[in-house]
This record gives structure tokens, sequence and C-alpha cells, in this order.
């Protein structure tokens, strides 16, 4: 089974992003289920590589890099990377700049498609 998780919220600040983020890591631990997260508007920011949080307090750049140790895969909005200042060399390794075209692709190619 093939699940598109798209994530647009921030990083930080609203817990969608963060449940999605733990549902994406959890599906991708399943059996014939592959996962794909595409990053879209402020939700690009996940991705961002070597976050510092307070201690006790969850890091989406590691739990998204989990989601790709099992085989996932994480695409990133490029518009939405270049709205808000970043480079791809700012992602986790393994996450990848991508276009609307690669998304379209994505969501007629799954099974399943959850938006958060």
């Amino acid at each position: 089974m093939n699940i598109l998780l798209i994530i647009n919220g921030a990083a930080y600040g609203q817990d969608t992003t963060y449940n999605a983020v733990r549902l994406a890591k959890s599906l991708s631990k399943r059996d014939g289920v592959t996962v794909q997260v595409f990053l879209m508007g402020d939700g690009v920011t996940a991705a961002m590589a070597g976050q510092k949080t307070p201690d006790g307090y969850y890091m989406l750049d590691r739990m998204l890099s989990s989601i790709l140790r099992q085989g996932g895969e994480i695409r990133c909005c490029g518009t939405c990377i270049d709205a808000r200042g970043l480079t791809e060399a700012m992602l986790i390794e393994g996450a990848t700049r991508s276009t609307m075209d690669a998304l379209a692709d994505w969501t007629f190619a799954a099974d399943k498609v959850l938006v958060f």
C-alpha cells in the first residue's frame, strides 16, 4: 500500500505537524507500506537539518530521518522553500526539493492521501 501524507503546518507551534510526522513514522514501520511525505508551505521547515529544541522536546528532523531509513520518501515544495529563504542544502539528508507536478504524480499513484 502506498500512503501519501501532505503536511502544510510549521515545524513547531502546531501539534498537527508533529502528529502527522508521528503517523508517517508509525506507518513506515509496517510491512507492505510505502510512505511518501510531501512538505508544503511552512511544513518545509520540518525538514531543516540541525534543529535545536529544548531538552525533552521532539525533533522533527530526526523523526523524518527515521522515515527515510525505513524506505520512505520526503520531498519539499521548491516554491515553498524559496519563499522561506531556504536552500536544499539546509534540508536533512534524503529530503529533496520537488514540484507540484511531482506531487500530482504521487497523488495519482497513492492508495491513500492524508492532508495535514
